[in-house]
């Protein structure tokens, strides 16, 4: 790493990995110097596509790559605990997608060992670093809508998928909730922190992953969260947030919105929009440019998604799963629950 330039490593080729790696090039502090997958051809077939130096047919090579400064692991999320426990151990900084891991005993084993090795390690909450969200939550804890009473928010795709699609398949971890729950679980958490309280009712495939998932979310401060993620129906992806004098909505994509309108008791609505500058709605260079910032200033997390609120998410929705009777085959680790 140089004062200007970050390199990076790709770990997986599948679509996320190519959206993310297309707007890494497109910024002129970051280069993409690597990319792996588990054989060597689509990993040359994704370096040819973006430009990219090397190609490896094994994660290993890459984890042992000195050239890389952090390496994005895009893999699907039953594998993140291999693929990203391997970088740390071999000294790289990791970018992990979201959902974390599979369940809170493997985060907790991933943020264990980027400690131990002094390694930083961060979430792919992309959410988290928007800038308009930021700007909700900095209205929110400024007390624009006073003591925070509530938050709803939703996220489904229409499908239909098939039993042979990965969101159906348990050996994946298929499912709603993990895919698609993660999204308003960690927008309710940003807002209220850890839930005191997990109720769920869950509507389950025969293959036994969620096809719908709803949960209430209770807090000490006598906040509700009321979250919804679906697989058999497109929803709004909608979210508001209620407070003891006004409430803020998201009419559309509240997890990379274009706008939102504060209603403040008493006074005019206003509408807050995204900037032009910070690029289109769906773009995920936000959250290489924290990772970026983060590691060129020593920073083993950042800030805006640290680990323990990872950590914090990843115990919800271990708690969600317990109350619907979601478990994935060769699991490991006992859930640690929220109370019930």
């Amino acid at each position: 790493m140089t004062a200007d330039t970050v390199r990076w490593g790709i770990l997986a080729t599948g679509g996320i990995a190519a959206a993310f790696t297309a707007d890494l090039i497109d910024l002129p502090d970051a280069e993409v110097v690597a990319v792996a997958s588990r054989s060597e051809a689509p990993a040359k077939a994704f370096a040819e596509r973006f430009g990219i130096p090397r190609a490896y047919g094994d994660w290993n090579a890459l984890a042992q790559d000195a050239d890389i400064d952090v390496v994005y692991v895009a893999t699907p999320h039953t594998a993140h605990r291999a693929a990203a426990g391997l970088c740390l151990a071999a000294g790289r900084n990791v970018l992990c997608e979201k959902p974390f891991t599979l369940n809170v005993h493997e985060a907790g084993e991933l943020v264990a060992l980027a400690r131990e090795h002094g390694r930083f390690l961060m979430e792919a909450m992309w959410m988290y670093c928007n800038p308009l969200v930021r700007r909700l939550k900095a209205l929110v804890d400024d007390g624009a809508i006073g003591e925070v009473r509530s938050v709803q928010a939703d996220f489904g795709l229409a499908g239909p998928f098939p039993p042979s699609h990965r969101l159906r398949n348990p050996e994946l971890g298929g499912g709603a909730l993990l895919d698609l729950g993660v999204y308003p679980v960690s927008f309710a958490q940003l807002l209220l922190g850890e839930p005191s309280d997990v109720a769920a009712r869950a509507v389950l495939s025969e293959e036994g992953v969620d096809l719908q998932t709803a949960a209430v979310l209770s807090f000490d401060s006598g906040a509700l969260g009321s979250v919804h993620c679906s697989i058999v129906g497109g929803t709004a992806t909608s979210a508001s947030v209620t407070g003891s004098r006004g409430r803020i909505d998201v009419p559309d994509g509240f997890f990379f919105p274009d706008r939102f309108v504060l209603h403040r008791d008493g006074r005019d609505a206003e509408e807050f929009t995204a900037d032009p500058v910070d690029g289109p709605r769906n773009s995920m260079r936000h959250e290489a440019l924290e990772v970026m910032r983060a590691v060129r200033a020593g920073e083993t997390e950042s800030p805006l998604v640290p680990l323990d609120g990872t950590l914090a998410v990843m115990r919800t929705l271990d708690a969600i799963r317990d109350r619907v009777g979601v478990r994935y085959p060769d699991e490991t680790g006992e859930p640690e629950l929220t109370p019930a």
